[in-house]
């Protein structure tokens, strides 16, 4: 007997005394591992992580967070060898290795990034500017996103058993939330051989992680309303879970990632010699190959005109015959296993459900030439190819979760639409066009139906991703049958996981509240110019007043010839009198900004190393000739980057006139060293 997985939970390795259910390698037939969860403390684990993994996550700022998942990412890039061994025996290739063994380590890599990149470096996340509830500026709002105090469960499908955990893991670290991961038994070794190395590396502070192998019991039952549960797998599972006390009557979040019958559609505009022709029936092979179609973003449906439906078939087919099949260690191998037997079975269902309306025109699901191992003890299948009669209606109710796809014909575009609409939401669609009207069209045909929508051409293809390759930076889920979850999305998929509040007071407490200087806060005036403190030394409301300056009729004809900028409102008297805006010359916005920074800028070497640049520039008042300005300048943001010698700070910059109007409001963002 093979050893048993184990758990682990509370902070140690959990292994069940009992006999567990035998977990077989998809490509021999041999028992790999057991598994059972029977005796774990379940309650235990949703405890710790919430007094234990929660509040050592949140004492961190963001950046820190994002620190410990780049070292993670690189601590587990560094040897892959066994990891790859492990994911050979669940049935996949190389290839199939790669997208998710690498893909999840790359989104580690990518939400590191974007968490110090777009967060700041503090626990909390500002949601638009304040929004002023009272004519005297003494009463505001401002939306924040803060931390929850809760967990986030994942329970995660057989296909992905290394990406599935990892996107989900990164944006909950990110936002404060400690993990329990419970894996699809089938591949679960392979998510446990990960998870040890987590452990072992010591990076993520301890009730980060718990992993669970085996059945969840009774694990909702101790969620409640500040947890979450992310779950990928079948609309049947999703069904028993949201009718689950805890999330019908405690409050628990549930996101669903379940069925989706994706579809690639190709343009009534492309001929069998056009670029495209090929790289739709690429799209479609490749979907139907990679991870023995186990994927949730795979192509089930493939929507074609009438008129080259033939040609389509022929070209998919001929294609499909060169696919090798068998075992993943012989390197002539292009699909490799089912992830069991018992999915093999699945898929042959779905087949012979959908051959009530459609046809076989490659493959055979009961037979299959496979290199290198047993086509019995194995789980192989051959790649299936069906063609849809008129009318058909199961390739729209029927998921095969394999190497299947069905051919259905349009004749209009309309129809078309309506055909992927049948599907009733997805997680993923494509188009295959060079038109831009026929782009337009199905796109905004396809968006409510789709989480993600790929149009791919001659011009793209070169850097395209493909149709089945979720993106950290973009969401990932669907509407309607896809679950109606989203997960991924860069920095969205953070903040699904926190609580967005609308916080009420006056400018001094909402600034003392946020960290950020907030319009109307009382401002600090020294003697030191802010632009001579170091970050250390600076402080939030710390504010440089300028002396004045007067704009002269000089200034604004010598800006235009030196810039090139002569726009009639600077240069012609006559043509700006009639302005009904302006009524006369007035200055370049431009030529303000930067006798500004004239004005506020302190020009000797000291702290401030840079000027990085200006955002939410506003001109508010024109300002003509003879007209003064003075800019009041006031630290308003100070985020410490914990990589380097120097931060980004933050400034609120107002220039005034003589009349104390605001003639141009921005912030100016500066790098500023740390000693």
């Amino acid at each position: 007997m093979s050893e048993m997985l184990e758990s682990y939970a509370s902070g140690a390795w959990y292994r069940a005394s009992a006999e567990g259910e035998p977990l077989l390698d998809a490509v021999t037939g041999e028992e790999v591992a057991r598994i059972s969860s029977r005796g774990l403390d379940l309650a235990a684990m949703v405890d710790h992580a919430r007094t234990v993994g929660g509040p050592a996550i949140r004492e961190l700022t963001f950046h820190e967070r994002a620190g410990l998942l780049k070292q993670l990412a690189k601590q587990l890039s560094e040897d892959k060898d066994e990891l790859y061994a492990l994911s050979a025996r669940t049935g996949a290739t190389r290839r199939d290795s790669m997208v998710d063994i690498d893909g999840a380590f790359g989104t580690l890599f990518s939400y590191a990034s974007k968490g110090a990149r777009e967060l700041p470096n503090d626990t909390i996340v500002l949601d638009g500017p304040p929004e002023p509830l009272g004519r005297g500026g003494t009463f505001l709002g401002q939306h924040v996103y803060a931390s929850r105090p809760g967990v986030a469960v994942q329970i995660n499908a057989f296909n992905f058993p290394v990406w599935g955990m990892l996107e989900k893991l990164a944006p909950a670290f990110l936002a404060g939330l400690p993990s329990i991961v419970k894996p699809a038994s089938q591949t679960a070794y392979l998510t446990e051989a990960v998870v040890r190395r987590i452990v072992d590396s010591g990076i993520l502070p301890e009730g980060s992680l718990q992993l669970l192998c085996g059945s969840a019991g009774t694990l909702l039952d101790h969620l409640g309303v500040q947890d979450s549960v992310a779950f990928t797998g079948s609309a049947h599972t999703a069904g028993i879970l949201r009718t689950h006390p805890s999330v019908v009557h405690g409050g628990l979040q549930l996101g669903v990632e379940a069925d989706s019958l994706n579809c690639s559609i190709l343009g009534p505009d492309v001929t069998v010699d056009d670029p495209e022709f090929d790289l739709f029936v690429k799209g479609v092979v490749t979907e139907m190959t990679v991870k023995a179609g186990q994927k949730c973003t795979a192509i089930r449906r493939t929507i074609v005109p009438t008129a080259i439906a033939d040609q389509v078939v022929e070209a998919i087919a001929a294609r499909l015959a060169k696919t090798t099949v068998g075992n993943p260690a012989d390197d002539s191998v292009r699909m490799g296993a089912l992830a069991s037997l018992a999915q093999r079975e699945e898929v042959r269902k779905a087949i012979e459900a959908l051959r009530s309306s459609a046809d076989i025109v490659y493959g055979d699901p009961d037979r299959v030439e496979v290199v290198g191992a047993d086509p019995e003890r194995g789980a192989f299948v051959s790649p299936v190819l069906l063609r849809a009669r008129p009318g058909a209606v199961e390739p729209h109710d029927v998921e095969p979760f394999g190497p299947v796809s069905t051919v259905l014909t349009y004749d209009t575009l309309d129809e078309a639409i309506a055909l992927a609409a049948r599907g009733r939401g997805s997680l993923v669609g494509s188009l295959v066009t060079h038109d831009p009207g026929v782009a337009r069209a199905v796109t905004l045909g396809l968006a409510p139906w789709h989480g993600r929508l790929l149009v791919l051409d001659r011009d793209d293809a070169g850097e395209s991703t493909g149709h089945g390759s979720p993106l950290p930076v973009l969401v990932h889920g669907g509407p309607g049958r896809a679950g109606g979850g989203e997960e991924l999305g860069g920095i969205r998929g953070v903040l699904h996981h926190m609580q967005r509040t609308a916080v009420q007071g006056s400018p001094d407490m909402l600034t003392a509240i946020t960290g950020r200087w907030t319009v109307g806060s009382r401002r600090t005036i020294t003697d030191v110019h802010p632009f001579r403190k170091n970050l250390a030394e600076l402080s939030i409301g710390d504010t440089a007043e300028s002396a004045a300056r007067t704009v002269t009729l000089d200034d604004i004809e010598h800006f235009a010839e030196f810039t090139g900028d002569t726009f009639y409102a600077h240069t012609d008297p006559e043509a700006a009198a009639r302005n009904p805006l302006f009524g006369g010359i007035v200055a370049h916005g431009y030529l303000v900004v930067s006798l500004a920074a004239g004005l506020f800028v302190e020009p000797n070497p000291g702290p401030v190393l840079a000027n990085f640049g200006v955002d939410n520039l506003r001109f508010l008042t024109p300002v003509k000739a003879g007209d003064t300005i003075r800019v009041q300048l006031t630290v308003k943001q100070i985020t410490p980057r914990t990589s380097a010698d120097y931060g980004e700070v933050r400034w609120d910059a107002v220039v005034t006139n003589q009349d104390d109007a605001p003639v141009a409001t921005y912030d100016v963002l500066t790098l500023v060293a740390k000693r």
